[in-house]
């Protein structure tokens, strides 16, 4: 395995300087910049401020305002008041704030790909997953929106007599709530729907990679969206929690299953709706069939990208007896080829895990693994010399059900790889977990790996590809079932969720009761008639 550390010279046996904590530059500027985007913040005078650290140097990037719960309940305060105005505006026109966004987001990515590395500690490449997400969200609903949430003509109760239709209306005040490990493009993926959707927002995003949220924020004003629309504030949940979950006409959470549990009961005493976005075990199959070096370079990226800190990360693999060893081999060429590093540049194929507590769930999942029987094929170490959150992206064999990773969720890169008999089998073993978000089939035969794709119980189901072809497919939508979470997010389904429908109909001439004289029953008998003449019909 190769290694790289930030602005490292390039003659042998020099020394490494740390990469600056802030932005891609050195100095005073990447401070400023930093220091420009928190005050984007909508409230923190009533607590004191945070300081994140970076991940790859470990240095403090820049102080944080963190808001009271009586200052968010003001921020919600604000967004009713500016709320109804926004719905006014014609859905086109929210539309074209996003398409305008959209490519800002592509024109001005290089300030955002250092925040992301710095706040996150991915490596470039990840990162950049990062603004293709978010450029592609925008432009679907920027394209999509308005006519997804024109009114619907429906078949009348009588025919020419009762005319139908479904409006949709904004929620109102939606509460985002957004974690560390993929900030810019999970804010894009929950807020952007829910503005084109004519709601307003009060986003709370992760302390840790707080300012590429607060970057998006930035360039959605510049794209033409009135302020106070969209307000982020910052704090613990515990500190600020209740007040987004209490004033909230809906929420939407991304986070741990535990948490995510809690959330709903609370919102559920107020009877309004909520997405949750949870936790996986995702597996990968490879059938008998399967090209093994193509199945083995599909695995790298679908376990290491972001160091395995991707809510759709594969963390089990489950290869055909005939061609199990043969797929070790090449995983642990390719897993050892990888070059970790810190630069910000594209030289890197993975950074840092983010924080200590991953970093310490990661070697305590594979120390015990190891105790329990499991073969460290390749890395098994967390690697100092390159910053104090890296781990050697690792691949184990024999893991047994003693095993906290056989299955808890580690969230880092490690991913372990099991053999099995027959293609039943790995279904079957794919589907024991209690989480259901995305999986992975690899063949030859794409028309029997999709079969094989539907009879896994996952949201999200990639054949011949770990995440990205449905990660990246904004037409279709992104969810889990079973325990890694409720509704979806992408397609129509991530913008009407966002809506209330409302049934509007109008009836024309004759009234739906009988006519004055006429008996009930006559009544009913003609009804019956004209209801089963119509199931007659043909479809339209």
């Amino acid at each position: 395995m190769t290694s790289t550390v930030p602005n490292t010279p390039s003659h042998p046996g020099s020394t490494a300087g740390p990469a600056d904590p802030v932005g891609g530059v050195s100095g005073a500027p990447a401070r400023r910049r930093a220091e420009q985007l928190t005050h984007r913040v909508a409230a923190g005078m009533d607590a004191a401020p945070v300081t994140m650290s970076a991940p790859f140097t470990g240095q403090p990037i820049t102080p944080l305002p963190q808001a009271a719960d009586a200052e968010v309940r003001q921020v919600f305060t604000r967004a009713r008041e500016v709320q109804p105005s926004w719905a006014e505006w014609p859905a086109r026109e929210r539309q074209r704030v996003l398409l305008r966004l959209a490519d800002l987001v592509l024109a001005h990515q290089d300030e955002v790909l250092d925040l992301v590395q710095v706040e996150a500690g991915k490596a470039r490449i990840d990162a950049f997953d990062e603004v293709s997400a978010t450029a592609l969200v925008a432009s679907y609903y920027g394209k999509h929106s308005a006519r997804l949430l024109a009114p619907r003509r429906a078949a009348g109760a009588l025919p020419l007599l009762t005319k139908a239709s479904e409006v949709r209306h904004p929620k109102g005040v939606v509460g985002v709530v957004s974690p560390w490990n993929y900030p810019l493009a999970l804010t894009a993926m929950d807020v952007l729907p829910a503005l084109a959707a004519g709601n307003a927002i009060v986003q709370k995003p992760d302390n840790q990679t707080a300012l590429s949220a607060l970057w998006l924020h930035e360039l959605a004003e510049q794209a033409g969206l009135p302020a106070d629309v969209w307000q982020i504030v910052l704090g613990r949940g515990s500190a600020i929690g209740d007040a987004i979950v209490e004033e909230s006409d809906y929420v939407c959470f991304t986070g741990s299953t535990p948490t995510g549990k809690r959330l709903a009961g609370q919102i559920a005493e107020r009877l309004t709706g909520y997405s949750l976005e949870l936790g996986g075990k995702n597996p990968m199959v490879v059938l008998p069939d399967a090209d093994v070096r193509k199945a083995a370079a599909g695995a790298v990226t679908a376990c290491f990208s972001s160091a395995g800190q991707l809510c759709v990360s594969v963390e089990r693999i489950y290869v055909h007896e005939s061609i199990h060893d043969e797929f070790v081999r090449a995983l642990a060429e390719r897993t050892g080829g990888l070059t970790l590093g810190a630069g910000l540049d594209y030289h890197a194929g993975m950074g840092s895990l983010t924080s200590q507590d991953q970093l310490t769930t990661v070697a305590a999942h594979v120390d015990d693994a190891r105790a329990a029987g499991a073969t460290v094929v390749t890395g098994g170490a967390p690697r100092p010399d390159l910053g104090p959150l890296f781990y050697e992206p690792t691949v184990l064999t024999g893991v047994t059900e003693q095993a906290k990773l056989f299955r808890e969720e580690t969230f880092g890169p490690v991913v372990a790889v099991y053999s099995y008999s027959d293609v039943d089998e790995a279904v079957a073993r794919a589907n024991d977990t209690e989480f259901g978000l995305n999986a992975s089939v690899w063949t030859r035969d794409a028309r029997r790996g999709e079969e094989v794709a539907r009879r896994i119980k996952a949201g999200t189901v990639n054949v011949n590809e770990g995440y990205a072809a449905t990660f990246g497919t904004v037409g279709v939508p992104m969810g889990g079932m079973k325990e890694s979470g409720v509704g979806r997010r992408n397609s129509a389904e991530g913008l009407l969720k966002y809506t209330e429908a409302q049934a509007v109909a109008v009836q024309r001439g004759l009234r739906l009761r009988p006519f004055r004289g006429m008996p009930p029953r006559l009544w009913a008998k003609v009804m019956s008639a004209g209801i089963a003449a119509l199931r007659r019909l043909p479809r339209r």
